[in-house]
Order: structure tokens, then C-alpha cells, then sequence
């Protein structure tokens, strides 16, 4: 399971990467750009490590505060899901070896 999880924030903190490079690229050139809903819920769903980091390389949306302000919001509630995920399959596990120890000495 955390395997998955790994290979996911992964996947989409590369993807978020390139669209924050994307939406820069986009605002020197004045063309249409990158929704800022769109980044949030790529930071929500995981992409977050790589919007960090595109903020920093790009040198993007580090100067308007309500979108830094929704951002780390967004963070935080990726990060509260993140343990809630964590901690559900801990508890799985745990029923899983107290079953089955149980069983094996019942």
C-alpha cells in the first residue's frame, strides 16, 4: 500500500511540475493559462512536492499571497488525508495479525 502511495506522489508531483512550467512558460507569453483551481487540486490529490518545487524553479506564484495562503491549505488537507490513509491500513494490519493469532490459538 505505502508502495503505491510513493509511486503516486511521485507520478503526480512530476506532472504538477511540468503544468506549473507549463503555466509560466504560458504567463511570459501572455497566453491563456493554467486555471489556479486547477493547481490546487493538484497539490490536494498529491502533486504538492512538485508544485513546491515548480514554485521555486520557476520562480511562480510565490508572490501572490491568497494563492500561497490556499496552497498550504490544500497541503495540510493532502497531508491530513495522507494519515488518515496511513492509519487506516495500520489498523487493518493490525486486526488482520490479532485474527489471525486468535485463530492460531483458539
Amino acid at each position: 500500500m505505502l508502495i503505491w502511495l510513493g509511486y503516486s506522489y511521485l507520478v503526480l508531483s512530476v506532472f504538477t511540475l511540468l503544468v506549473y512550467g507549463k503555466d509560466k512558460w504560458a504567463a511570459k507569453r501572455q497566453w491563456r493559462r493554467t486555471p489556479e483551481k486547477t493547481l490546487h487540486l493538484l497539490a490536494l490529490i498529491g502533486g504538492w512536492p512538485g508544485a513546491v518545487l515548480g514554485q521555486k524553479l520557476f520562480r511562480h506564484k510565490t508572490q501572490k499571497h491568497s494563492f500561497r495562503r490556499r496552497f498550504y491549505c490544500t497541503v495540510a488537507g493532502n497531508l491530513l488525508l495522507l494519515a488518515l490513509v496511513i492509519y487506516r491500513s495500520e489498523q487493518q494490519a493490525f486486526n488482520d495479525i490479532t485474527s489471525s493469532l486468535f485463530r492460531a490459538y483458539s
